[in-house]
């Protein structure tokens, strides 16, 4: 089978070249993609000398590039991973034994610190904790490590993955598009070292977060329009209800309206929540339907051997 890996990079001059022949020595037939996305370094030329297949994306952002990537790139089995050293290679082969051997079609390397404090810093990890919760919270499942950029995945789950993001939150898109489909995954606890010295994150704690954030309640909008209208609906309903009541118990004691623009407010939110339940059963048909074509682009493709 034809396996490609797949690295984004930007700015990783001081690394890209052992990641290349780090995975080479470990998938030696597989054939190495680095994307360049408007580094200022020299990470396509350190790319190139590693031997590596080096193609340049000018729109910036992590997403823009796994949308390239996955539209350019012919291949069986798929490993995606980032161009800093953070991953371990060792767990590339682990990765698609496991994709093949049970027959998923996409693979999350849990990341699991081995170097001290710096390694996965806390704010990091919190965030991850909390965004992986509220994931599962909305969806009923989950992973382990949703937003780990080490993952294997199948031609049919690469060629009908949308990629609709444009930044950081593409692995929160790749995770909650597998949910939404049902298809098969899996996971692989590997090691996660400190990054290569010369390299710097290029996450941002507290505006990526906000970003992830925001986009996974824009795909639970999308995914699950009725329970996302249901709620806010259900919120305004009673709203309304709690406005009105002092309306109608001064009505029945005795016989007057005398808060005609809280009976006219209440009356408002209660069409708004009725409005809201309305647009949700609505979207919820559309969703359907969404996800019925998702299912049939994904059955036209053949199941990994």
């Amino acid at each position: 089978m034809k396996t490609a890996i797949l690295l984004p990079c930007h700015n990783e001059g001081a690394a890209i070249y052992e990641v290349v022949q780090n995975f080479r020595k470990v998938l030696p037939d597989a054939d190495i993609y680095v994307y360049d996305n408007n580094s200022t370094d020299n990470t396509a030329d350190e790319a190139a000398r590693a031997g590596a297949h080096v193609r340049k994306v000018r729109r910036k952002g992590k997403g823009m590039v796994v949308r390239r990537m996955f539209a350019d790139i012919e291949a069986d089995v798929y490993i995606m991973a980032d161009g800093d050293g953070t991953y371990d290679f060792d767990s590339a082969p682990r990765l698609v034994e496991k994709l093949q051997r049970d027959r998923l079609d996409m693979v999350v390397g849990t990341r699991v610190p081995t170097q001290g404090h710096e390694t996965y810093r806390p704010g990091h990890a919190f965030g991850n904790r909390l965004l992986t919760g509220i994931v599962k919270l909305i969806f009923g499942t989950g992973f382990t490590d949703m937003l780990s950029g080490y993952r294997a995945f199948s031609r049919r789950f690469v060629k009908t993955f949308p990629a609709l993001a444009t930044g950081f939150e593409t692995e929160t898109e790749l995770t909650i598009h597998a949910l939404q489909t049902g298809v098969p995954c899996g996971e692989v606890e590997t090691p996660y070292f400190e990054r290569a010295e010369g390299t710097k994150s290029k996450l941002s704690t507290y505006r990526d977060g906000f970003r992830i954030l925001t986009f996974i309640l824009l795909l639970f909008k999308e995914v699950k329009p009725f329970a996302f209208f249901g709620i806010a609906a259900a919120v305004l309903a009673l709203l309304s209800v709690g406005l009105f009541a002092p309306v109608l118990i001064e009505y029945l004691e005795t016989g007057l309206v005398r808060r005609f623009p809280t009976a006219f407010l209440s009356m408002g939110i209660m069409l708004t929540a009725i409005l809201s339940f309305m647009t949700g059963l609505i979207l919820d048909s559309v969703s359907r339907g969404r996800r019925e074509l998702k299912r049939l682009l994904y059955l036209r493709f053949v199941a990994p051997e």
